[in-house]
């Protein structure tokens, strides 16, 4: 099959050239079902996620343009299954881990000891 050279958006089809201008991790813009806007108050660690993340843009660990790419980065079952600060969680641990600042040891370690503080503070 003798493939034609796409220099032109006036010589496709409307179908190819929408094809061609989606880009793969841009999620924004696609549709969707309505969803009715509710007001909910942030969780603590809701909050503590966004100030963490803001932290480490002051600190120059990364900036928001960043962040925002690795949540796209992320893929579509996990940009669609996280809440909203679960992601940016998600891609801060990663962006700290990729950049050697943590190791993934230290940070199961973390998580052991604050799993283990919040089990006490039930009981």
């Amino acid at each position: 099959m003798d493939r034609l050279p796409l220099d032109s958006p006036y010589t496709i089809s409307n179908e190819l050239y929408g094809v061609l201008r989606h880009v793969l991790h841009d999620v924004g813009g696609q549709p969707d079902t309505p969803v009715p806007f509710t007001e909910k108050g942030e969780e603590d660690w809701e909050m503590n996620t966004y100030l963490t993340c803001e932290c480490l843009g002051w600190r120059g660990v990364w900036n928001s343009e960043e962040r925002r790419r690795r949540e796209n980065d992320l893929g579509a079952t996990l940009y669609f299954g996280l809440p909203y600060y679960a992601r940016w969680l998600t891609v801060a641990i990663k962006a700290l881990v990729d950049r050697g600042l943590i190791t993934t040891d230290e940070l199961g370690a973390k998580i052991d000891e604050i799993r283990a503080r919040l089990e006490a503070k039930r009981t």
